[in-house]
């Protein structure tokens, strides 16, 4: 147990600037000392924040004030790799890196992949549904958990799922506690969907003088009957700061880059593939193409876009990294507004993302001791997060809402959708102790809203 204000600050804040104090901080090792923690909260009636490592984007694993933060980082096994069944089974503090090497090296594949994947954990995956790059093809992390153990307010401890590829009795209580931000219960175990590694795996850069002539090349790809791994979209501001971190990897003096990676298990099919892409990001504007010769240079352009958030942090003392998603036909619309959004409020604004999947992350750079730049950002960030819903889009791709956006998911869901999610919360935690303040947002609307 951690009570010193220097481990209460350490646990106050995560990967937004938000931060707020615990009363204090617990690292339990097995899943009974969970048990233990939250019955103990519930009789107590304190709030318990779970939080694995604290590198989210939306505040989610900042404790409301006076709760007690419950840390899975100890509890970081992987319990299981089953060949057979295609599964692994893992405590929830478990780098997702390291899950990935792990059984990579038995000829297996855990395709989500967070950037942060080097720093994040699985219990953090599974609460906000992470994603990556490869989820154009392969998915979000919710398309891998096939089991959750979850220890709910009241330290009553339940499975729910199992090793089988069919599963669909009773409700999907999977689905459920997957994304749910640690409003629900704490997760302390996972079985998680393997697949087979792919043989190949293939890089190309595609510059372009024109950010819309980029997004037609995504749209184009994405109508052609080829199925990337990753499409990845950088803006020339974007690109500035990369390179200013790490000279020499991408283009310089273009408007947009797109990354694209493609796999499979023949080479004949792989570079057919990638042929295509080619042809079409030219056919739409493309002034060079580069196809990584080998695997060293594939992994110096993935760790050049792997590198886009400290590169940006560089340029300005804070960052608000938004995380909304658009349909794909509609990526050059909402990069036009977000442009014309950072114009009129003299903001700098930096757009990257997934491109392929329509998961753009305008990140807006400012000084958070600036009150009147931050209330232009405040300003900004609204009207972002309006354009993508009126786009046919949603506030997030696979950063989650936290305290970040609550006050626009009725706006997103709508008044029945959000009231039915409020009654499911009531239901598992009746006590209201799990993560409070988070995903709903707080009576009196968007006027709630504060970026302080």
């Amino acid at each position: 147990m951690l009570t010193h204000d220097e481990d209460l600050i350490a646990y106050g804040y995560d990967a937004t600037w938000f931060d707020a104090a615990a009363l204090l901080v617990v690292r339990p090792e097995t899943v009974e000392q969970v048990a233990q923690i939250h019955r103990l909260a519930h009789r107590e009636h304190i709030a318990i924040t779970p939080r694995a490592m604290g590198s989210g984007l939306s505040g989610g694993a900042m404790p409301s004030s006076g709760a007690i933060v419950l840390s899975v980082s100890r509890m970081n096994r992987i319990l299981e790799i089953d060949a057979v069944n295609r599964v692994a089974v893992v405590q929830t503090g478990v780098i997702t890196a390291d899950l990935q090497r792990a059984v990579e090296e038995r000829g297996l594949f855990y395709p989500p992949d967070p950037s942060s994947l080097r720093q994040c954990a699985i219990g953090g995956n599974i609460a906000e549904n992470a994603g990556g790059a490869r989820c154009l093809k392969y998915g979000v992390t919710a398309d891998y958990v096939t089991a959750l153990q979850v220890v709910l307010s009241d330290g009553t401890t339940i499975r729910t799922g199992g090793k089988t590829v069919k599963n669909v009795t009773g409700y999907d209580l999977r689905a459920l506690f997957t994304g749910s931000e640690g409003t629900l219960g704490t997760v302390t175990e996972a079985t998680l969907r393997l697949l087979p590694k792919p043989k190949l795996v293939r890089t190309a850069l595609a510059a372009f003088d024109s950010i819309e002539n980029a997004a037609s090349s995504v749209a184009a790809v994405m109508a052609s009957g080829v199925v990337p791994t990753a499409v990845e979209l950088l803006d020339s501001l974007t690109i500035a700061c990369v390179n200013d971190l790490q000279p020499g990897v991408f283009p310089a003096q273009s408007d947009a880059l797109l990354i694209f990676a493609v796999d499979g298990n023949y080479e004949q099919a792989v570079a057919g593939d990638l042929q295509q892409i080619e042809a079409i990001a030219r056919e739409h504007g493309a002034n060079t193409v580069i196809v990584a010769s080998g695997e060293d240079e594939s992994e110096r352009i993935w760790d050049a876009r792997r590198s886009v958030s400290p590169a940006l942090a560089r340029r300005r003392p804070n960052k608000l990294g938004e995380d909304v998603c658009v349909p794909v036909s509609e990526i050059s619309t909402m990069i036009a507004r977000v442009r014309e959004i950072a114009r009129r409020h003299e903001l700098l604004v930096p757009i990257f993302g997934h491109a392929g999947d329509g998961n753009l992350h305008p990140n807006i750079l400012c000084d958070r001791s600036d009150r009147e730049e931050i209330a232009r950002v405040r300003e900004a960030a609204r009207e972002i997060f309006e354009a993508a819903i009126e786009l046919g889009g949603t506030l997030s791709g696979e950063h989650g809402i936290g305290v970040l956006k609550k006050q626009f998911m009725e706006r997103d869901l709508g008044t029945d959708v959000l009231a039915l999610m409020r009654r499911i919360k009531d239901a598992v935690d009746p006590a209201g102790i799990m993560n409070p303040g988070k995903v709903f947002p707080e009576r009196g609307g968007e006027d709630a809203f504060r970026l302080e």
